[in-house]
């Protein structure tokens, strides 16, 4: 932990970008300082949050109360093992995606470049927000500030179609709020507080079966962000969004946002016994399995290449969400600890397809032949990330896959319920589908011929090496946290979390 900051280290952490924010805007003049602001804020963010996994993996927590709102209710942070998981993620890519962002958008000269830099590191104070929160309520905040704050993200082309998925972005996900918002306030009337609790705070005493069955459903619903189906549209279309907003969405925080939120309701509010119990595991895991067969099948036939990678992260979202739900330790263990592995891989695909996009201009899967012979790092990075997502080894996807087949077999052994070994014919069958769509891009990319004169084009140009560094790192940790998947204490801080939720 922070020896000079203390119990107020979470707080600053979720200062720290809010403040650059501030910072960002005075400097709008100088390009430079503006981006100097961003960098520096990247990396004391990211130190903070580090700062306190030693205090974490000791067992312990930390607690800032800012103010109280009503008897019961404060506006207050709590660190957890899990929340680390998230902090982590969201802390650390934002170094990455900043770099990255200096040589996409002054390659392209994007207009309203300080309004751009500004709503993203209200995003990251908002991720870290929803990451640290002591409460249902704190939480509510922080996850609509991030709707807000990503909304102008979205919409930043401010061509027609720009602006209409910007509605749809703010329709869907302002419209989750009121679930969220109504489910936190029945929770608060049924036991008088809305605070996280390992093991869960209600019980068959807070309400009957059905309300409480129903009440989990608008707890879903007001997690939307997680965009598992029928209730997705709302993210491939956001793929208007420049490509470091679209690795934001998918990869740093407003999706995991959601897919956060989920488990923190089933483990921290309903807890696992309660969950069983009310057959609600089951119940959304064969909701989620629908989502990542189907997110993967439309995904084969999308032609539009960052649409097609949105339809993976519908997928993979889902997938977590699986391991959760199946709620035996390993599955659950996989689950977080793939939110972090997901984190990398899908950043290295979005990355290496604004990176294609700027130099060549191609933005179509059928236009990607022999593209590896004129950028073959960029494609190399992103053969990485393919191999991951597709579940295979020697890429951290692997382990994420393997800990949730293993946690099916826990949990049928558990629960008596061979209905659980299902779930791992339905990550076969994601992982073939992964393959389909993915390695096929790969296989273009570097064996057929370009329509073009074959010129290398990520060598000599001085803004790419912006993009370039930030996405090879992103595709060599997808290997490192497959080789030494306890880099960033994950393995740990996931068992410190189960062993709390089981107790």
């Amino acid at each position: 932990m922070n020896p000079i900051l203390g119990e107020l280290t979470p707080f600053v952490a979720v200062l720290t970008p809010a403040i650059a924010s501030l910072l960002i805007l005075i400097s709008y003049k100088n390009p430079n300082i503006r981006e100097t602001w961003t960098i520096l804020a990247t990396i004391v963010t990211f130190t903070l949050v580090f700062s306190m996994v030693p205090k974490i993996l000791d067992g312990e927590t930390m607690e800032f109360v800012l103010f109280e709102i009503i008897p019961g209710i404060e506006f207050a942070f709590k660190v957890d093992a899990f929340g680390m998981i998230f902090a982590i993620t969201s802390s650390s890519l934002w170094i990455l995606v900043s770099l990255y962002s200096i040589g996409y958008m002054r390659s392209l000269e994007e207009h309203a470049q300080t309004r751009y830099y500004f709503c993203f590191a209200w995003a990251i104070a908002s991720a870290l927000g929803v990451a640290f929160s002591k409460n249902l309520i704190t939480l509510f905040v922080f996850y609509e500030i991030l709707t807000i704050c990503t909304h102008p993200l979205v919409a930043h082309e401010e061509s027609e179609e720009a602006l209409a998925a910007g509605r749809k972005y703010l329709l869907y996900l302002m419209t989750s709020g009121s679930f969220l918002l109504a489910a936190t306030m029945i929770t608060y009337v049924l036991v008088g507080s809305t605070d996280f609790k390992a093991g869960g705070i209600l019980s068959l005493d807070s309400a009957s079966e059905i309300f409480l069955q129903l009440l989990f459903v608008c707890y879903i619903l007001g997690f939307m962000k997680a965009a598992y189906m029928p209730f997705h549209s709302w993210l491939p279309t956001a793929m208007i969004a420049p490509t470091p907003v679209s690795a934001l969405l998918h990869a740093v925080a407003v999706v995991k946002a959601g897919v956060f939120g989920v488990v923190r309701i089933i483990c921290y509010i309903y807890g696992i016994e309660l969950t069983s119990s009310l057959g609600l595991g089951i119940m959304l895991a064969a909701w989620v399995s629908f989502t990542v067969i189907v997110a993967n099948m439309l995904a084969i036939g999308e032609d539009n290449f960052k649409r097609r990678l949105a339809y993976s992260t519908i997928n993979q979202l889902s997938f977590i969400i699986l391991g959760v739900s199946l709620l035996s330790p390993m599955a659950i263990m996989g689950a977080m600890m793939h939110i972090t592995f997901h984190g990398y891989m899908k950043i290295t695909l979005f990355l290496c397809a604004g990176a294609i996009a700027v130099v060549t201009g191609k933005k179509l899967v059928s236009e990607l032949s022999g593209v590896g012979k004129q950028m073959p790092v960029t494609v190399f990075a992103f053969t990485i990330g393919a191999v991951g997502m597709s579940g295979l080894p020697p890429v951290a996807g692997f382990i994420g896959k393997w800990y949730i087949c293993l946690g099916a077999v826990q949990s049928a052994e558990i629960f008596n319920q061979p209905i659980f070994l299902t779930f791992i014919l339905v990550v076969i069958i994601a992982s073939i589908l992964d393959i389909i769509y993915l390695l096929p891009i790969v296989k273009s990319a570097f064996f057929e011929n370009p329509k073009e004169e074959i010129e290398n084009k990520e060598f000599g140009r001085r803004l790419y090496f912006f993009m370039l560094v930030p996405l090879s790192i992103t595709a060599i940790f997808s290997v490192i946290l497959f080789i030494f998947p306890d880099i960033f204490s994950l393995i740990e801080l996931a068992e410190v979390a189960v062993d709390e939720i089981y107790e």
